[in-house]
């Protein structure tokens, strides 16, 4: 299996790069990040964002007024050596992006590849 992208999560890019066009960058980079590393992730929307799955819901990308975030379903278990992730729920945690750059910057793959292996 391989991925085969969603006509729905096709419609909400499309329909956040007329509503903010770096917002749409920053949602289209991370998704093309995610499949890179896993090219058997499937995704959906789901509570207004992309929300991706192997073996189960992993994580998803969600836009908001002021950033994008990178929401992992059992980040709490992840190794965080820099302290960069945020949440203080029972299991999700997440990284937020303002910026393209700030993107850049990140250590994102390495939470991304985590993502996958709590769940394979």
């Amino acid at each position: 299996m391989s991925f085969t992208p969603s006509p729905e999560v096709q419609e909400f890019l499309k329909k956040l790069n007329t509503i903010n066009h770096d917002h749409y960058e920053l949602a289209s980079e991370l998704r093309r990040r995610t499949v890179s590393i896993n090219s058997n992730v499937s995704e959906r929307m789901m509570y207004g964002g992309i929300m991706f799955s192997f073996q189960g819901d992993v994580g998803g990308i969600f836009a908001y007024k002021n950033h994008v975030t990178f929401e992992f379903g059992n980040g709490y278990l992840f190794k965080d050596p820099d302290h960069t992730l945020e949440g203080k729920g029972k299991y999700r945690r997440h990284l937020k992006f303002g910026s393209l750059e700030e993107l850049q910057k990140s250590n994102i793959d390495f939470y991304i590849k985590q993502m996958f292996t709590m769940n394979s």
